[in-house]
């Protein structure tokens, strides 16, 4: 959640049964910052630091997740239009996972080929296998599912032949206001890389839904936005 996911937020939410927590995202080269502040200039929240700033910031970041709760892996979800600021991200000791985000759909960041326009690269393998190769931490890259013009399925078998560690599924349904369930499954059979269910996870029935996908795990978001959560994912 983009200018919400900082360290002071993850810790109060940590306790209500979370093994991974996220940071960011977080823009780390010269065209996603200047993207960013275009974002923050018209109102809307984004985690806006210069490039000479962020990796500081970041490796502050992990550590506060770490002192309070040391067996909660960090993982840091992260824009840059090259793979090498994200190398450099993985090598901060406290962060356990970089996750390219895929994902993102303003504008800002599209009109530069970042977001969920990475997934029309036609380098896209080559950029994730970049950073896989010379990492020192996992690798996650997150997407959106059904792009205009992006065969989601397709995409996720790249993912999977990059070499990533995890693939981080916003199963967003075009005009459903659900998680695209049938997606998920077919991700899940056709590649053999850890799928993360993201999308609509908001109570217990959602979680057993999205589980039954085949998917290894689930992220929620919008569910802890006021701070806490209202059912529990500790038997999960």
């Amino acid at each position: 959640m983009a200018g919400i996911t900082d360290a002071d937020f993850l810790n109060k939410v940590i306790p209500f049964g979370f093994d991974v927590a996220t940071l960011g995202g977080f823009n780390l080269d010269s065209k996603t910052v200047s993207a960013s502040e275009k974002i923050v200039s018209r109102g809307r929240k984004e985690f806006h630091f210069p490039e000479d700033v962020i990796f500081s910031h970041i490796e502050n970041e992990a550590l506060k997740i770490k002192q309070l709760n040391p067996d909660v892996k960090v993982s840091v979800n992260v824009r840059s239009t090259t793979p090498e600021p994200i190398i450099k991200v993985s090598k901060i000791p406290a962060v356990d996972i970089v996750e390219i985000n895929c994902h993102c759909r303003q504008p800002e960041f599209l009109d530069i080929n970042c977001g969920q326009n990475m997934l029309k690269r036609p380098d896209l393998k080559d950029f994730i296998s970049a950073v896989v190769n010379n990492s020192n931490s996992e690798v996650s890259v997150k997407i959106r599912a059904n792009v205009e013009g992006v065969d989601t399925l397709t995409v996720s078998k790249i993912i999977d032949k990059s070499g990533a560690d995890y693939l981080h599924v916003d199963a967003m349904n075009p005009g459903v206001d659900d998680c695209d369930f049938d997606l998920l499954h077919e991700i899940c059979k056709q590649t053999d890389i850890f799928v993360i269910g993201n999308n609509s996870v908001n109570s217990k029935a959602q979680i057993e839904k999205i589980l039954k996908t085949g998917v290894k795990g689930f992220s929620i978001a919008r569910a802890v936005i006021s701070g806490k959560l209202d059912f529990d994912i500790s038997c999960f």
